[in-house]
């Protein structure tokens, strides 16, 4: 061995040795254009969905609205008459829904939501409900519900 390392010992030989390198920083950067183009793709897919999503939000508003009021309406006649008609103008065209009473009101709620609720079953009370007095009706409250939450707006041209 060498000359000036005769007669150290183990941990002087150790104290004489130099620390090994320090590899340089790995880049975090992608090392290939492909993913920085799946990262920005990535990225305007988020974005799309999040403005779908606050579109489609914006877009069921009245829904939310209509829920509410409905639910401070217990199980009164009159005023789930009126939120029903209010949510109506709101979803479809004026001309097409305001004028509309009596039978032809439940026929249309009817086409805008499968089924005959109002024609032959609790919401027949609607007809009448905004100008007299009516006794609360069993279920009438659940199907203002499922109109509200269901109806369709197709025709208006808008996606629920």
């Amino acid at each position: 061995m060498n000359g000036d390392l005769d007669g150290l010992n183990l941990v002087q030989l150790l104290d004489r040795l130099e620390p090994a390198p320090e590899p340089l920083p790995i880049s975090l950067m992608p090392q290939t254009v492909g993913w920085v183009w799946l990262g920005i793709g990535l990225v305007v897919a988020l974005l799309l969905l999040i403005r779908e999503f606050l579109r489609h939000r914006r877009a069921n508003a009245y829904r939310r609205a209509a829920l509410d009021a409905l639910s401070e309406a217990g199980d009164d006649p009159a005023r789930i008459a009126q939120i029903i008609r209010r949510t109506a103008l709101t979803a479809y065209p004026r001309e097409e829904v305001a004028a509309l009473t009596g039978e032809h009101w439940l026929a249309y709620l009817d086409r805008t939501l499968p089924g005959d609720g109002f024609s032959n079953g609790p919401g027949r009370v609607l007809a009448n409900a905004p100008y007299t007095s009516v006794v609360p009706t069993p279920g009438l409250a659940e199907l203002a519900r499922h109109w509200i939450s269901g109806h369709s707006t197709a025709r208006r041209g808008q996606r629920t």
